[in-house]
Formats: C-alpha cells, sequence, structure tokens
C-alpha cells in the first residue's frame, strides 16, 4: 500500500534536518498485510524538542519522548501523526509501566523493547539501500500468522502484564489461523495471574477488541485456555462442563460462546455481543436438578444482576451496564402466535425500551443458535417483530388534528353532540388523503361548510370517512406483515 502523502512530508522533513526517521510498529505490519494501518507512528534519533522544532503545529504531553505531530489532514487517521524519540525502558516494578524512559543510541534498540516481532518491524522510506529493518523475524512470522513476543516472552509479560492478553487480541483480531507461539504460550499460562497488577480499564479494553473481532468467539476459549480468563470473567468459567436440559446440545459454557460467535458472524453491535455472552451466566448457580429436566428458575433475573456486578468490576460506563443488563433480563421473553396479547407485547417494549428492542430479538437470535437450533429466526419471533412494528405505529386518530373539538363547537357556536365527532371524522378523511391540510386556517374554514350541511349529509360523509380510514389501517397493517413476511 501507498504511504500516505503526510506522512512522507513528516519523514522529509526529519531527514532533511540531518535525523534518522522510520515508519515503525503497528503501522508497519498492517501495511505489509496490505492492511490500511489505524494510526501511524514514526521513530527517530532526534530528541522530542528538536521534533518540536521542526514543527510548529505539534504537542508534547507525556513521558514516553513522544511528541503528536498536527498535520492539518481532513483524515482523522492522518491529521495527528506520533513522532518518538529512540528509547528505551528500564525495570518495570508494577508491570505496566517502566520505571524509567531513556534514550536508545540506534534503531535496533529501539525496536528490541517491542512486545512482538510483528510490532518490532520499520520501513526506512528515505534510507538509501534500506526498506524493511526486521532484525527479529516479524516478517517471517507474518506471513506464518504468528503471535511470538521480541525476546524472552517470561521478560516481555513481566514488563507488562496486558501484552498477555495482547496476545490474544492480535490472534483474534487480524484474521483466520492466527496463534501465539507455543513458547509464548507457555508463557502466559504460567504466569497469567500477573494480569491482577493491570487496571480493570485497559484489561476491558482488550476484551472489547476481542469482541468486536470476527473471531470473538474463539478470542473467548484462547482466554480460557490460556488461564487468563479466569481473571476477567471468573463467573464464565463456572458453567465450563456444566451440562444443561433437553432443549440444549452444549454445556452452559459452549452455548454462552456459540451465542456470542453467531452475534460476531452477524455484526451485532458490542451491547449485543457482550449481553450474549453474558444472558446465562447465572445457570450454574440457580441450576437444579440434573440431567434432561435439569431446571434454571429465574436465570434471567440473577443473571442480570449478576451482568450489572461484572461489569462495574470491568469499569463499563453506567449507561451501558443499564442497557446490557436489560437485555440479561429479559432475553428469555415468552411469545407464542395467537397466544400473547398486544398488550403484553406493549408492557414489555415499555420494559426494555422501544430503542433496545431490535437488540433484544437480537440477543433472542444468537441465543437459539447457541443452543444448537438450525434457525437464528423462525415465524413467531418474525411475527412478534410484526407485532412490535405494529404496536410501536402512532395510532390513526383526531388527535393528529390541528383542530379540537372545543374548536368546532366555538366555530359553529353549538353544544356538545354527535356532530362534532362527525365533524371531526370527516376533516381528518381529508388530512389523511393530503397531510399538507393539517393547518388550522383551512380546518376552521370547512368546518363552517360542514356545519352548514343537512344531518343526514353529514352522517353519510362521516360514515364515508371512518370506512376510508379503516381501508388505511388495514393497509399499512399489510404492508407491516410483508415486511415481516408473516401472514
Amino acid at each position: 500500500m501507498a504511504i500516505p502523502k503526510e506522512v512522507k512530508l513528516v519523514l522529509q522533513a526529519l531527514k532533511k534536518a540531518g535525523f534518522e526517521a522510520y515508519i515503525v510498529g503497528g503501522c508497519v505490519r498492517d501495511l505489509l498485510r496490505g492492511v490500511e494501518p489505524m494510526d501511524w507512528d514514526i521513530t527517530t534519533n532526534a530528541k522530542p524538542e528538536e521534533i518540536q522544532r521542526l514543527f510548529e503545529k505539534s504537542f508534547y504531553e507525556n513521558q514516553f519522548l513522544t511528541v503528536t505531530v498536527q498535520t492539518g489532514s481532513k483524515s482523522k487517521r492522518l491529521n495527528e501523526i506520533e513522532v518518538t524519540a529512540f528509547r528505551s525502558e528500564a525495570k518495570y516494578s508494577d508491570k505496566r509501566h517502566p520505571d524509567e524512559v531513556k534514550y536508545a543510541k540506534t534503531l535496533q534498540e529501539d525496536l528490541s523493547r517491542r512486545d512482538f516481532t510483528i510490532n518490532a518491524m520499520a520501513l526506512g522510506w528515505l534510507t538509501p539501500g534500506v526498506n524493511r529493518i526486521d532484525p527479529f523475524g516479524g516478517q517471517q512470522d507474518l506471513k506464518a500468522k504468528v503471535i511470538k513476543t521480541v525476546g524472552d516472552p517470561k521478560e516481555r509479560f513481566n514488563e507488562d502484564a496486558l501484552r498477555m492478553l495482547r496476545a490474544v487480541r492480535f490472534a483474534a483480531v487480524l484474521g483466520n489461523d492466527w496463534r501465539i507461539e507455543a513458547k509464548t504460550a507457555f508463557a502466559i499460562k504460567e504466569n497469567a495471574a500477573w494480569l491482577q497488577a493491570i487496571s480493570k480499564e485497559r484489561i476491558r479494553d482488550e476484551l472489547l477488541k476481542i469482541m468486536m473481532s470476527e473471531r470473538a468467539a474463539e478470542g473467548i476459549e484462547f482466554l480460557r485456555e490460556l488461564g487468563l480468563l479466569a481473571y476477567i470473567l471468573p463467573e464464565l468459567i463456572e458453567g465450563y462442563n456444566v451440562a444443561q436440559n433437553k432443549h440444549h446440545i452444549y454445556s452452559c459454557y459452549e452455548h454462552s460462546v456459540k451465542s456470542l460467535e453467531y452475534a460476531a458472524k452477524q455484526g451485532f453491535s458490542i451491547y449485543v455481543r457482550v449481553a450474549a455472552l453474558l444472558h446465562d451466566i447465572a445457570k450454574p448457580k440457580v441450576k437444579r436438578g440434573d440431567g434432561p429436566s435439569a431446571t434454571f428458575y429465574n436465570h434471567e433475573t440473577v443473571g442480570a444482576k449478576m451482568a450489572t456486578t461484572i461489569l462495574d468490576r470491568l469499569k463499563f460506563p453506567k449507561k451501558d451496564i443499564e442497557r446490557i443488563a436489560k437485555l440479561v433480563r429479559y432475553h428469555l421473553f415468552y411469545y407464542n402466535v395467537g397466544e400473547v396479547t398486544e398488550s403484553s407485547v406493549r408492557r414489555l417494549v415499555r420494559q426494555v425500551g422501544p430503542e433496545n428492542m431490535e437488540e433484544l430479538l437480537q440477543v433472542r437470535m444468537a441465543d437459539r443458535i447457541g443452543s444448537g437450533v438450525p434457525k437464528a429466526e423462525p415465524y413467531k419471533l418474525r411475527h412478534l417483530k410484526y407485532i412490535i412494528d405494529k404496536v410501536s405505529q402512532n395510532p390513526i386518530s383526531m388527535s393528529q388534528l390541528n383542530v379540537t373539538g372545543h374548536d368546532v363547537m366555538s366555530q359553529l357556536r353549538i353544544v356538545p353532540s354527535p356532530k362534532i365527532g362527525q365533524i371531526l371524522d370527516i376533516l381528518l378523511g381529508k388530512v389523511l388523503e393530503d397531510p399538507k391540510a393539517n393547518k388550522k386556517e383551512f380546518l376552521l374554514r370547512e368546518m363552517k361548510k360542514l356545519g352548514k350541511l343537512s344531518e343526514e349529509e353529514l352522517s353519510a360523509l362521516s360514515e364515508r370517512a371512518k370506512k376510508d380510514r379503516e381501508r388505511l389501517e388495514m393497509k399499512r397493517d399489510e404492508m407491516t406483515k410483508q415486511k415481516y413476511w408473516v401472514s
């Protein structure tokens, strides 16, 4: 892929000033994969103050020798480019941040501090005779689709325990067939407990990146196999090998992961994906009995409380916790065509919120596929969508008019009588035929005309307007049915 002009201009300015400058890190990895980088990083032997002197629009507000250069690009990906001085890092006492950041003398010394070989490559675009700098075999690992640390994996993870989670994230996000190298995987298993030193916010962010990938389910399984899941979602592991009943062919854990797998394949939102993974989180706690007749009464209610606790622990925003907890709480809604009334559907919509209904149905679809059934959306689920749409539509009523019965009485100087309803019926018919007619001045003029008609004429026009409205309602209902392929 071509290097953007904004990146080239930054490299050229550094080079012209007599400094070394290289594209480095994840953007090199993505370039070699033929994927557009999310952001661009440059490393140089220039010091931060020297970088800032070259770029008027830049800022330096960190302890990691990184200057952010503002290019003025219209592209968000290219508007800010991070330029970092060659650096090395000393001891990591807290398994997350280096105790000291020092200047490195060479590019290789800088690359040696990085996490994985595929992220420890550089491009010397402006250096004669130098293109790809790859001292740790990143290109080979890229071709083999292997996640492997730079140097001793135990040392890399001791420096920054979050790297263990990042290894899983890269294996899930980079695409099919990616795996973690055996020595690196062994080091993760051996030292998974180090993850406890990492802030819950950072763990949450990595977890969400895993769950937003197409291989979300495989990512969760990687976490379990490597011992990391026990420090992130221990409640999920409680369902491992816990059999369900005659309605399920998978264990609680397998069912949850397969539900997530479907949600990810369908491209559903992160809220649906998290709810799909957690919707049966309480089943191991509430299970009674064994075999085909085992029960899990109230697992949706207990599960919503557990989901709230889990997401709060992982520092999710409060509004996201409430949204996901609702999806867990109501995922077990009951619906049978002809059996559940429109009023009960209205009640469900009120409880969940109209804005969350589509996601609730998506969680139900993921739940079905995770249970081993062949169809995510059977007829009765489509029928429920139709009823939800139907009860959510504004009813055709006189309240839509820009005049009221009081206007009729005032305009015609009459007392309450059936005549008022008849006139409003006729006026509503006119507005349904031409919505632009719903203006008070026009409707008041029409009232005067209608007030001069005989009782028989007014009654006939009113009945005709009612029949027209019934036909319109039937047509609207038929169109809604066609939308969901129900009869």
